[in-house]
């Protein structure tokens, strides 16, 4: 394979040729540089960013492809950068001018110096993103390999252009970036850029967590998010971003009893729910569902190792991880929350004698998430003996079995009283008060225990008796 293929074919949309036209026009050498190029040549499909580098000005480069489009699209200037973008279709490109960039110890913000194109392929995280295709008439489509990119992408490795401790000590998110690639492509970091990693690993106090978590959740979304974890966990990464789940690797032994190593069963349920779902926060569920193991974490002589509450726990430190990594405080912390409060619920009724009522209650607490948790229990199940995996699975056959039954029976996913706390006012002469909440949870207790069935006439009359019984007398017992 040359070093200087032609890759002109990966140039087909129209915009590369009045890219290519307005360049020629100014006089500016240009070129497409990056993830375009690198996912082109590993068959993932054309990306819709694209990434365009000028010798010379990006911005003026920009406005004349804007003229040059018929609907002459609007141009974002942003001068401190020296960059521009603009839309075409859906397509959004970004025009730079050619740089070299030089870091100070306390910041991953470059100063920055106008530059060749080799400056700028210099200054790439990774050979695999430094390949470039020119754009101008002469030369269209052939490809600038200054750094053996393309051997890279077809050896599957993740490698620094330059010296990888300067690399990742100038700009530390580049070794979250290393890992999210190696996450995603299914790449392996070279052994000294992954060494350096390790090194440089105390740098990433100057990264903001932003953009940390912008790069946990793309290796969350992976296919097989375990690569990434365990990346961050050999490199000491995640001990400083996630320090709630490195804390549950190892395994103990007390008196030749043993657990097993909850860290890497976690990475088994992640892998496990990402087969199955797209939802980045059932992922995050499925990450976080064992964290209240660490704190709960016991033994007794008589039944061994117990982690009694881990998942009451789990939850109360759900928030907090939330609230430190700035993710958000809002439904999506609800939702994992709960989960990992539920986690254990269903394998709790994966038996043939269960009650009603205890399906009917998993039923109330999950509600519109009870699909989300079976996802994640079933999930969970990681054991290597084929008869217990096959046993494990039709439990939960069973118990969706179970909550089909009762729901199409007694529709309780979603609950609301068929009394409501109006008209329970309204038929003992009342105001608000604590007698309204008593009767509403008892007619709600009665429903889950099967004592009523889930409809207006039952429990408007279980209503009735339940007021009696707290001292009320019924004034109006109009519908």
């Amino acid at each position: 394979m040359p070093k200087y293929h032609n890759y002109s074919k990966a140039l087909h949309h129209q915009i590369f040729n009045v890219i290519s036209e307005a360049a020629d026009e100014i006089s500016v050498d240009a070129y497409v540089i990056g993830g375009f190029v690198r996912d082109h040549i590993l068959e993932r499909g054309d990306p819709k960013d694209i990434d365009i580098v000028a010798v010379g000005s990006g911005i003026e480069l920009a406005q004349k492809v804007s003229e040059k489009l018929p609907n002459r699209p609007k141009v974002q200037v942003f001068k401190n950068f020296g960059t521009a973008m603009l839309r075409s279709g859906d397509m959004e490109i970004e025009f730079v001018g050619a740089r070299k960039e030089s870091y100070r110890q306390d910041s991953r913000k470059p100063i920055v110096e106008d530059g060749t194109l080799e400056d700028d392929q210099n200054r790439r995280d990774f050979t695999i993103n430094a390949l470039a295709l020119k754009l101008n008439k002469n030369g269209f489509g052939d490809l600038l390999d200054p750094f053996n990119g393309y051997e890279d992408l077809k050896n599957r490795i993740i490698r620094t252009p330059l010296d990888p401790d300067i690399t990742y000590s100038d700009d530390p998110l580049r070794m979250y970036r290393a890992i999210r690639f190696a996450a995603q492509l299914n790449f392996i970091i070279e052994a000294e850029s992954l060494n350096a990693i390790k090194r440089n690993k105390e740098r990433i106090k100057i990264i903001s967590k932003e953009r940390i978590l912008d790069e946990i959740n793309k290796i969350m979304l992976s296919d097989k998010p375990s690569k990434g974890f365990a990346l961050l966990y050999k490199t000491g990464l995640l001990k400083k971003i996630l320090p709630e789940l490195t804390a549950l690797q190892g395994i103990d032994e007390v008196e030749g009893q043993t657990h097993k190593d909850n860290f890497w069963h976690t990475l088994e349920v992640v892998d496990n729910i990402a087969e199955n779902t797209n939802d980045l926060w059932l992922r995050w569920a499925a990450l976080l569902h064992d964290i209240g193991k660490a704190p709960t974490k016991r033994f007794h002589k008589k039944i061994g190792w117990t982690f009694h509450g881990h998942e009451f726990v789990g939850a109360k430190m759900v928030y907090k991880l939330f609230k430190r990594l700035r993710l958000p405080l809002n439904e999506k912390l609800k939702f994992v929350q709960k989960m990992v409060l539920m986690s254990s619920r269903p394998i709790a009724i994966a038996d043939d004698s269960v009650t009603d009522s205890a399906v009917r209650r998993l039923i109330f607490d999950a509600g519109d998430h009870i699909e989300d948790l079976m996802i994640l229990c079933e999930a969970d199940i990681t054991t290597k003996n084929p008869k217990r995996f096959k046993k494990y699975h039709n439990n939960f056959k069973l118990v969706r079995k179970k909550i089909e039954e009762v729901e199409e029976r007694d529709h309780v996913r979603n609950f609301q009283p068929p009394v409501s706390g109006e008209e329970i006012m309204e038929t003992f002469g009342i105001k608000p008060s604590r007698e309204v909440g008593l009767i509403k949870d008892a007619i709600k207790e009665a429903i889950l225990e099967g004592d009523i069935p889930n409809e207006y006439e039952p429990a408007k009359d279980f209503m009735i008796a339940k007021g009696e019984k707290l001292g009320l007398t019924v004034v109006s017992s109009e519908k």
